[in-house]
């Protein structure tokens, strides 16, 4: 039986709450952007500093971050830009190519170091063959390339802003945003409250093809994650004591809620995740979700909703706005609990 489509999320959102600017920039540390805290049950929603998060949060708490570290996607030869999407193996990556049409076969040149095959022809995306493989053709990547930056950055920014401290492995063309704003401080401060960290890994794509993709099936839309050992002992121990797990992203929902504990209950887990969440599907795992704001109608919308029913959440995008929050990368933090 097939599952009611959930009807998309539609707000008009003032072009002046779209952050173009990292908050550092804006005078600000990371981690005292504004954090928006909703109730899931009630829809009620309190307004702090993110480095209050600890005070929100409760001993026992298991919190879930993605430790993917952005790379600069955006590569270039004479006459197109080349987006990366995601990685496939040791040299091939699907990418969506800006500007002239391509056909399979053909070369791209980014540099007398690096070049590509068209190899295949996918639609919206071609899937390319590189001439360097594994740390070599990422080192190449890191030299030649630039982040992947949407129509409300107005300037190009640093590679640094678009990590997240705590990032440790290669692999996302965007920055996983909802982690942003923690900083090392705060990670103490949850430690010291008895709040857990863990670690999973999940290789971000490009977002707006999850709009492109949306009509295709859910295997076209995947990502690849892990999860280490520690962590599924972690949230395993959790979930037996009563405890909760706030997923810090919706990378890291969609890699917790995909294949948990099918086999293996202790055992590390890797593989693709197509899983597509709404207002439809049970959490099984998750209890909580920290997210940034997204924009009207974004595929990420349909996952936040089953996490508070549809009108709750209109309710708190329409008071998020209201109070001003910043959206996007850039922008403030949205905490679901």
């Amino acid at each position: 039986m097939s599952k009611m489509a959930t009807a998309p999320l539609t707000f008009s959102l003032p072009e002046e709450l779209n952050a173009s600017t990292p908050p550092e920039r804006r005078g600000l540390r990371r981690d005292h952007v504004r954090l928006m805290i909703s109730d899931r049950s009630t829809g009620a929603s309190e307004h702090v500093r993110f480095h209050q998060l600890d005070q929100f949060l409760q001993p026992g708490d298991v919190v879930v971050l993605n430790s993917s570290r952005t790379i600069p996607a955006v590569l270039r030869t004479e006459d197109r830009e080349v987006r990366l999407a995601r990685r496939l193996s040791d040299r091939h990556w699907d990418a969506f190519i800006m500007g002239k049409t391509v056909q399979a076969g053909e070369k791209l040149i980014f540099s007398p170091a690096l070049q590509a095959e068209v190899h295949r022809i996918k639609t919206p995306l071609v899937e390319l063959r590189f001439s360097l493989s594994d740390a070599c053709l990422l080192e190449q990547i890191y030299a030649l390339g630039e982040p992947i930056r949407y129509e409300y950055i107005h300037q190009p920014w640093p590679l640094e802003y678009y990590q997240n401290v705590y990032a440790s492995e290669p692999g996302s063309v965007e920055l996983p945003s909802a982690g942003r704003a923690f900083s090392w401080e705060v990670l103490f401060r949850l430690k010291r409250r008895g709040i857990h960290v863990a670690y999973l890994t999940l290789h971000t794509g490009l977002s707006y093809l999850s709009e492109e993709l949306g009509a295709l099936p859910p295997e076209a839309n995947c990502e690849y994650y892990h999860i280490p050992q520690e962590t599924v002992e972690r949230v395993s121990q959790a979930k037996q004591a009563g405890n909760r797990v706030i997923a810090v992203g919706t990378t890291v929902v969609r890699a917790l809620e995909s294949d948990w504990l099918r086999k293996a209950p202790h055992e590390a887990k890797a593989g693709w995740t197509c899983i597509h969440i709404d207002a439809h599907t049970p959490l099984r795992v998750v209890d909580g979700l920290m997210t940034g704001f997204h924009e009207p109608e974004a595929s990420h919308l349909d996952l936040l909703s089953a996490f508070a029913p549809p009108e709750s959440l209109r309710r708190m995008y329409e008071e998020a706005i209201q109070l001003r929050y910043l959206w996007h990368e850039f922008g403030d933090i949205h905490l679901i609990i």
